[in-house]
């Protein structure tokens, strides 16, 4: 029971402040939101993964990736395959100069499904590529870059630098991946209708379920030895080394298991949009990501979904209106949050939360207002 409590729930704190996000994300949202509004949440909570994965690599490894979005667009591509393969039967492309490949490929006078997509017909290589590649070509990455000790400024330019090489491959390579307008017409799951709004309202709690699952596997990381290693390379690098640890294992690992975390949250995504295209693997999603997480708090692991629907929910109210704006609104957002208040929501309410409480309880009447009180809301521990 004390495993479970300390370190799956993160204490006392971090299991209300569990409580509190599985009410609002599963209860409270689907009272209050229609169909569309509902499948808008699911679509954000899919990014959460990706600011999840963030404040594991970032906030407690130090390490900035501006590249997150290679590993949400794998995940995403590699389920988007499996159910283009599904929707391009020969039945269903009949008409189609070569019938039983995706149109796009048919339209670029491709005449044989090429060779890498051929694994992705079965749904169960599919689960384990989506959360296997992306972590392998992180492997890759990191082995080439913690092993020679590149870090900081020039890691993160160097993430950029492959979201972009990859962006410019999948635009460029049109007859295989669909290119600039991605891979679309998605329309079921092993003969399920996908776009039905039962099909949306369950893929909607199944990745509620997920993220819930996320975040209690990060915080038993977070909290083991492995996790205070981790805050320890963060401070003080050359003391950990020094130690006799391989500081470059650590990294390499962290982000690895980031990579698998933002490759899931694409994956739902597929499900949850029914698309897939490059717009959601090159810098700008890479860096929306970024600021989704230290809005939330880069330290936070409830506190950066937070701050993924907040931002996202801004996204789309003030893009309706002014959509010339938005994109000045979000830089400036990260620029206020960086001067202002670095460590984010997570941040202010640890800051605020224990004063708001004991108003509170003073204002009902209830007993010992002037208790400490520990913040039960967005704050994590770091134990």
């Amino acid at each position: 029971m004390s495993f479970v409590y300390d370190k799956l729930l993160g204490g006392k704190s971090g299991a209300i402040g569990l409580l509190v996000l599985s009410v609002i994300i599963l209860i409270v949202f689907p009272m209050l939101l229609d169909g569309f509004r509902l499948n808008l949440v699911g679509k954000y909570l899919t990014y959460a993964f990706a600011a999840i994965s963030l404040v594991l690599l970032w906030g407690y490894g130090g390490t900035l990736s501006l590249g997150q979005g290679i590993f949400f667009g794998l995940g995403g591509y590699g389920m988007a395959m499996f159910l283009k393969l599904e929707a391009s039967s020969p039945e269903n492309t009949a008409i189609q100069s070569t019938p039983g490949i995706p149109d796009f490929m048919d339209w670029n006078q491709i005449t044989a499904l090429p060779w890498f997509w051929e694994p992705f017909s079965s749904f169960g290589f599919t689960l384990l590529a989506i959360l296997v590649l992306p972590a392998l070509f992180a492997y890759f990455i990191g082995v080439a870059m913690f092993k020679r000790r590149v870090g900081g400024v020039y890691f993160a330019i160097i993430t950029q630098v492959i979201a972009v090489i990859l962006t410019v491959l999948i635009v460029g390579q049109q007859g295989y991946t669909g290119g600039i307008n991605g891979i679309t017409d998605l329309r079921t799951l092993n003969g399920w209708d996908i776009t039905s709004d039962s099909a949306k309202y369950l893929f909607y709690y199944i990745n509620c379920g997920l993220l819930i699952g996320v975040i209690l596997l990060s915080r038993f990381i977070l909290t083991s030895k492995f996790g205070r290693l981790l805050l320890a390379i963060r401070d003080k690098e050359d003391r950990v080394r020094f130690s006799g640890y391989d500081v470059a294992n650590f990294k390499i690992f962290i982000f690895c298991f980031a990579a698998f975390v933002s490759a899931l949250g694409g994956a739902m995504f597929t499900l949850q949009v029914g698309f897939m295209s490059p717009s959601f693997v090159g810098i700008v999603p890479s860096i929306e990501m970024v600021i989704f997480a230290a809005v939330g708090g880069r330290m936070s692991l409830i506190g950066v979904v937070y701050g993924t629907l907040l931002i996202n929910f801004g996204k789309t109210t003030f893009s309706e209106s002014f959509p010339e704006l938005w994109l000045f609104l979000m830089g400036g957002t990260f620029i206020a949050v960086v001067m202002f208040f670095p460590n984010g929501l997570a941040g202010l309410w640890s800051q605020y939360s224990p004063d708001i409480i004991k108003k509170i309880r003073s204002t009902f009447g209830m007993a010992n207002p002037e208790l400490p009180l520990s913040s039960p809301g967005l704050k994590e521990t770091n134990s």
